[in-house]
């Protein structure tokens, strides 16, 4: 191939992102250009959108593209929760079967429609929200960074809840700029499919200012505060995939309560929404690294410390679910399909839930949340850029050097770790040569 390598390379509405493809092929030597050539070897490593599919599908030996054209089984949530449900149903012996929460799917347009779901698709759960003693997460199937993320625990709640987006239609814009619902209002006109999942009682629960960024301990009593974790995953061809093992843990803006009914029937979401784009002012002290709270108290259970064993298992656990999420989306195919000439990252949330007691293997069990295609990763912050800076290095070593034979292809087991990426798949979905 020539000594320099055409790539693609454009993220208008991503700055940090379009600098951090830049530095990791530096050494690739690249020739950039202003948009995918005709013809010739070419990397893009772009938005989705900015992305010649079309010549990545004609021309496979030659083209490498930083996106699936097909993955709404991964990235759409009520796609993921299907094509997870099928999977854990036809392979019992799946991590799938106990590390997804139970979901329901809607789809409506208007609030009335929810009396005849009551008595179809949603009945199931109709039964569990008439008994009164669990509570239930909304999120629309197509919204990101928190949009239209609703608590319930009743059918009232849920009908008040749709009566709410169709009011928002008519407003052009929010009366209390300051309260977390205005932040995740949503427009009801355009969505159409929503998931119903199910409320995880137990988090796993750290104090974020245990000890502050500057290393000062905490004087007042520890608090337990919710978090979530960011997972960025790397898939490769058809099919590879990574975790990259130096995990986030994103921390909710207030201290942990169990949800409640509040004056006027309205529930502070404060206490449970860990999405980092809602609280920007609180600048990076709820977003840390996962093994950054090595030691650290556990609040929700028999406070000894978070240990080393912890850390290990739940990585584990995450990795053994992500590589069958990747085999469950296989099983559709109509919804993703994995080229040989394409990568991809992924930012997948998983929440951690905690027994209150025993070993790690059996106390904590990750829960898969969603999976975000162009996950928001300037949403990260300037303090932990340094490992943005390596995972995208490390995209750049594993998916794009191999492939224009700027490196040899190595083995590597599932299961092994390189330079902070652990492989967790590793299957020919098709025969690419024949």
């Amino acid at each position: 191939m020539a000594s320099s390598l055409p790539a693609f390379v454009h993220w208008p509405d991503a700055p940090l992102t379009d600098s951090l493809v830049r530095k990791a092929l530096k050494d690739v030597n690249p020739t950039y250009v202003d948009g995918p050539t005709a013809s010739g070897p070419l990397l893009q490593w772009s938005t989705y959108d900015s992305l010649d599919h079309e010549r990545g599908l004609l021309d496979p030996k030659d083209v490498l593209s930083s996106s699936y054209t097909f993955r709404k089984a991964l990235i759409r949530k009520h796609f993921l929760s299907r094509v997870t449900h099928a999977y854990a149903t036809k392979h019992p012996e799946s991590v799938l079967k106990s590390a997804v929460p139970e979901t329901y799917e809607l789809e409506l347009s208007f609030a009335d429609e929810l009396d005849e779901l009551w008595l179809d698709d949603l009945y199931e759960l109709s039964e569990k929200l008439d008994s009164g003693d669990s509570w239930w997460i909304l999120k629309p199937g197509m919204a990101d960074r928190g949009m239209g993320i609703r608590l319930f625990n009743s059918k009232d709640q849920l009908q008040e809840i749709f009566e709410s987006f169709e009011s928002d239609d008519g407003s052009d814009e929010d009366d209390d700029e300051g309260t977390t619902g205005s932040k995740t209002a949503v427009v009801m006109s355009q969505l159409r499919h929503f998931v119903v999942q199910e409320y995880l009682p137990s988090p796993l629960l750290f104090d974020p200012h245990e000890v502050s960024l500057s290393g000062t301990p905490k004087e007042a009593p520890l608090e337990g505060y919710k978090f979530h974790l960011r997972v960025y995953c790397v898939a490769s061809g058809a099919l590879k995939v990574y975790v990259y093992t130096r995990i986030l843990a994103l921390f909710a803006p207030m201290r942990y309560t169990t949800p409640e009914t509040q004056e006027g029937d309205t529930i502070d979401l404060g206490p449970h929404l860990t999405n980092t784009s809602l609280q920007t002012e609180l600048g990076e002290e709820h977003v840390r690294l996962f093994n950054e709270l090595l030691g650290r108290r556990i609040l929700s259970g028999d406070e000894r410390e978070f240990t080393e064993a912890d850390i290990e298992s739940i990585i584990g656990q995450v990795s053994n679910v992500m590589g069958d999420t990747f085999k469950a989306a296989v099983d559709s195919p109509v919804h993703f399909q994995p080229f040989p000439n394409a990568f991809e990252l992924f930012g997948v949330d998983f929440l951690v839930t905690d027994e209150g007691s025993g070993n790690a293997s059996s106390r904590f069990q990750v829960q898969l949340l969603e999976v975000n295609s162009e996950p928001a990763i300037e949403l990260t912050g300037p303090r932990l850029t340094w490992i943005l800076e390596d995972l995208f290095k490390n995209i750049a070593d594993t998916c794009v050097k191999p492939f224009f034979g700027l490196k040899e292809g190595e083995e590597w087991p599932v299961g092994e770790t390189r330079s902070h990426m652990k492989k967790c798949l590793d299957f020919e979905t098709r025969n690419w040569d024949s």
